[in-house]
């Protein structure tokens, strides 16, 4: 259960990270700008619905948390470059 919750602390300090470079790349406006957005927007139902089925499957929150943090590390990677 220490594992979990650090895991948690982990998502949400590379979530801000995240949410930091796409407010960078949403500021400078443009075609990009609204790609950028409507890709969150549709990330963020996907995921939501991914969690929720894999919970309903019985799948544990520890388990969810590392999914969540494997696509958060995708994002991070992406918009860093």
């Amino acid at each position: 259960m220490n594992n979990y919750w650090f895991n948690m602390w982990l998502l949400g300090a590379e979530s801000q990270r995240v949410v930091w470079l796409r407010m960078w790349k949403m500021s400078v406006g443009g075609p990009a700008a609204m790609a950028e957005a409507n890709l969150m927007l549709q990330e963020k139902i996907d995921a939501a619905g991914q969690s929720a089925f894999r919970l309903a499957m019985g799948s544990s929150p520890a388990s969810i948390v590392s999914n969540y943090r494997r696509k958060v590390k995708a994002n991070e990677r992406r918009l860093s470059r």
